[in-house]
């Protein structure tokens, strides 16, 4: 039969569906606001490539393919790392209806990230060009004239051609990460009052835009709570308003409304200051997320006129040196946690929101408390679930290994930071700022400039610090605290800050090879994703080392990634690119607290054999257990073994349990072949607190392959039909018990019918998809039309003896947000969605493509050697190996 894992005690919440919101430009829609927001996702019309007067009204792109976004430039292989990706333009046109009821309001677009650097047309004019492919930006559509009820044109054009004019500027063929083209992340038309609350980037105000709630005197028994609130009247006459925040608690009781009156001459902003006093706040941990809400309301005659839901979490978070990190009011512990890239099979970068939220609650599952975001600010969506969760963030600006020392480059990466903290600024997730440019050489008057930007743009108590290599300039002796490695703090010159490991758990032989042991790709099967635990076990164990200095750390790297400058994926990763487990996941979640009763996250007592009783596996048997000990048996008991699981100080929490000599094939031969029964050649964990099972999970050896089972990687979130959402559906190879077939060696076709579209085919490896470590992934997209979706897996190559074919439904659900249809005049549309082939011809009618670049022998080696001097000199130079 499949493992089964028993858990005695267990958490209620996760039974319900996982309700979370989508907050839109910094606020989550607040219903009869006044402020109406739009689903802008559907109906563009793309091309890859460029395309001579794209921007122009009467352009025909009635050749082009519909999609929606968040979209990729094109669907890449699982492994598709080297730059195999496209680099260079991409056009994107959108023919709409601005809404009728948005007369008399003020409209925009935001784009919430669109890769490298974009142009932006409206009806054929120029309005905007950005750079950078990772913050947010607004068209303002009643600024180019456009109304209620007007047809209008919008042209895009993005570039993600290497540039080292901007952040991060560096070359992607020597970079660790990959630049994903298209417009990526959301798009959303806002429409507000003239009179309205301001964006908070686009105010371009230090310290203020948009609503800023910041904290001080907080304990158990009271905090007090400021609510900074920007209004501005883009109107032609005097208004008199007032602004209304209400504060609720988690349960939605109100704890307090504050009101103040506000005039304003036409085009004039000014900053509403309120505060209230929450008696008895309940505060925000990792284990306990709790969220208030701020909501915000601007009314005229008392009607509102504008407003959006600001959540925000009450916490105190100090840095006290030797003593270690302090959360309201007490020690904390040791921090450990994981950096995220926002990389994802077939479609790079374009996650939907649903996809972020998982990404969230997978790292949380896995015993997760902070998640440095790695090299870049993340998906809005992402910084909200690390709110709902209790994930701690560092937040980086954009940059790895480059510097330009065009005064213009150090400006943008100011620039940059300045918005990350206006954009982020009231997540109690934010721990940290990280301003500076990563694994990079910057000059001292940079660093000081970076630091004091985090004290300008937050200068309240409680602000989130700022943090950066140790042996950067300027770091040691003005930074709050500072990245080192486990064992700084013993030596005689150990900074007086608290010491954090930005990145833990690389072992390379060198930085040409990429040999290492914490690397394994879930294909290559059983030893070396063993391997893989166990090394990442000891590099976890050296974040509990500590004198109180040092605090913990973020592994490198938790998902499986596409990389620039090496021709293997990043295999390091404790889930792999779909988010399919691995064995180094188990080690990880037993890392949490039995006693842990997470509301929304997988807790309390758990066992975990990492063994999979094949021919070819180890004698010895590995167990993961957060339990006192753990008692294994064999052959229904015939053989048991009770062993502690080690809580030693001044190591990692709970320590890989290893039973030593247990399996043997050819003994087990003598059950199935000797005595005809199969069915006692099992495996039973049981997690022993106070002498009592609290959890159990039984394993047996996979037989013969004889069905194909279906599952959806749903944690407790549903398909949301708005033609973008997706979901990953996993094949996987059984014998008749439902054991999974770890060496099963075949290709998995899938079909479906209903609301729900495949991404990728068989040029790309996604369909049919091959088996590997008993499974096949595929990801399912959403329609627009909610309903049910209903998906078959057989094998490629079907025959009588072969595993049997499966089917499964799912359904999706509406979309929360109403949508603003694109259009075209031509008779020619698409009915493919979203839906991309990666060898389209179709999508590059009349496109001009770059010429992909090439390089010598001895220009590749070059560049190497340069990565390889950089991640030296930040990584093993001053890294102490501990074992």
């Amino acid at each position: 039969m499949r493992p089964l894992l028993i858990i005695l005690l267990s958490v209620l919440t996760l039974m319900g569906r996982a309700q979370t919101e989508t907050s839109v430009a910094g606020f989550i829609p607040l219903s009869a606001s006044g402020r109406h927001v739009y689903n802008f996702n559907p109906g563009w019309r793309y091309l890859k490539g460029d395309a001579a007067g794209a921007e122009a009204i009467r352009f025909d792109d009635s050749h082009w393919v519909t999609v929606s976004t968040p979209h990729t430039v094109e669907l890449m292989p699982a492994e598709g790392s080297g730059c195999r990706n496209y680099q260079g333009p991409a056009w994107y046109r959108k023919r709409f209806v601005v809404p009728a009821e948005t007369r008399g309001q003020h409209v925009s677009l935001h784009f919430e990230a669109v890769m490298g650097k974009q142009d932006v047309y409206v009806n054929g004019k120029l309005v905007k060009q950005h750079l950078g492919g990772y913050l947010p930006f607004t068209i303002d559509l009643t600024a180019a004239g456009i109304q209620a009820g007007d047809s209008c044109l919008v042209a895009l054009r993005a570039d993600n051609s290497d540039d080292k004019n901007y952040p991060p500027g560096k070359r992607q063929y020597t970079l660790d990460f990959a630049y994903h083209g298209g417009i990526y992340r959301d798009v959303w038309m806002i429409a507000k009052s003239d009179v309205s609350i301001t964006d908070a980037i686009e105010s371009q105000t230090t310290a203020g835009g948009g609503v800023f709630i910041h904290f001080d005197d907080i304990s158990e028994k009271h905090a007090r709570v400021f609510v900074d609130t920007e209004v501005q009247n883009n109107g032609k006459r005097t208004e008199t308003v007032s602004v209304e925040t209400r504060l609720t608690d988690a349960e939605g009781r109100t704890v307090k409304t504050l009101i103040n009156r506000l005039t304003l001459k036409a085009g004039e902003k000014r900053s509403v200051k309120q505060q209230a006093e929450v008696k008895s706040p309940r505060l925000w941990s990792p284990d306990a997320p709790t969220l208030y809400r701020a909501e915000s309301r601007v009314k005229q005659a008392g009607r509102s006129v504008d407003g959006g839901v600001t959540r925000f979490g009450i916490r105190k978070a100090e840095f006290k040196g030797k003593e270690g990190f302090w959360l309201n009011g007490r020690p904390y512990g040791q921090l450990v946690g994981a950096n995220r890239h926002q990389d994802f099979a077939y479609v790079g970068n374009a996650l939907p929101n649903s996809q972020q939220w998982r990404d969230a609650k997978r790292l949380r599952d896995a015993g997760c408390t902070i998640i440095r975001t790695a090299h870049y600010p993340q998906d809005p969506s992402f910084m909200d679930a690390c709110d709902e969760l209790g994930l701690f963030v560092i937040v980086t600006t954009p940059g790895w290994q480059y510097w330009n020392k065009d005064v213009k480059f150090g400006e943008l990466v100011h620039q940059n930071t300045r918005e990350i903290i206006r954009r982020d600024r009231n997540h109690p997730s934010v721990l940290m700022w990280e301003p500076i440019l990563n694994e990079t050489r910057y000059p001292l008057d940079f660093s000081l400039e970076a630091l004091k930007i985090t004290h300008d743009e937050y200068p309240y108590p409680g602000r989130p610090v700022a943090a950066a290599d140790v042996h950067s300039e300027g770091v040691a002796e003005h930074y709050d605290v500072v990245f080192g490695w486990p064992g700084d703090d013993e030596k005689p010159d150990a900074p007086r800050q608290c010491i954090f490991t930005r990145e833990f758990g690389e072992n390379v032989d060198d930085w040409y090879a990429h040999n290492n042991d914490n690397r394994a790709s879930r294909s290559w099967g059983e030893r070396p994703l063993l391997v893989q635990a166990l090394s990442l076990a000891r590099s976890y164990d050296e974040q509990y080392r500590t004198t109180g200095l040092f605090i913990g750390g973020a592994q490198w790297h938790p998902f499986d990634h596409q990389r620039g400058y090496h021709p293997d994926p990043y295999w390091g990763g404790i889930f792999d690119a779909f988010r399919q487990k691995k064995t180094a996941y188990e080690m990880f979640r037993s890392q949490s607290p039995a006693s842990l009763q997470h509301p929304l996250a997988e807790s309390g007592p758990m066992v975990y054999i990492a063994h999979e009783m094949s021919q070819f596996s180890d004698a010895d048997v590995v167990v993961f257990s957060n339990c006192d000990s753990v008692r294994l048996s064999i052959y229904d008991g015939t053989k048991t073994w009770t062993l502690p699981v080690v809580h030693a100080k001044g190591h990692m929490p709970n320590a890989p349990v290893v039973f030593k000599d247990v399996w043997n094939f050819w003994e087990a031969r003598g059950y199935s072949y000797v005595q005809k029964n199969w069915q006692k050649v099992n495996f039973v964990a049981e997690g022993l607190i106070d002498g009592k099972v609290v959890c159990t999970q039984k394993r047996m050896p996979s037989r013969r392959s004889t069905k194909v089972r279906l599952s959806v990687d749903r944690l407790n979130k549903e398909l949301v039909a708005d033609g973008s959402d997706f979901i990953v559906v996993v094949a996987e190879i059984t014998d008749d018990s439902g054991n999974v077939r770890r060496l099963a060696k075949e290709n998995i076709r899938f079909t479906i019918e209903g609301e729900g579209e495949l991404i990728g085919d068989a040029t790309i490896g996604a369909n049919p998809r091959a088996v590997e470590f008993g499974s096949a992934p595929v990801l399912v997209r959403s329609t627009r039309q909610a309903g049910k979706i209903h998906i078959k897996a057989r094998v490629q190559f079907e025959g009588t003896q072969a595993p049997i074919a499966t089917e499964l439904e799912l359904e999706s659900i509406p979309a929360e947000l109403p949508f603003v249809e694109g259009y075209t005049p031509q008779a020619v549309t698409s009915d493919s969605g979203s839906v991309q082939s990666s060898s389209s011809d179709r999508e590059n009618m009349n496109a001009t493509l770059p010429v992909q670049k090439t390089l010598s022998e001895e220009e590749r080696q070059q560049l190497l050697i340069e990565v390889e001097r950089q991640q030296t000199e930040f990584g093993e130079k001053h890294k102490e190996k501990l074992y």
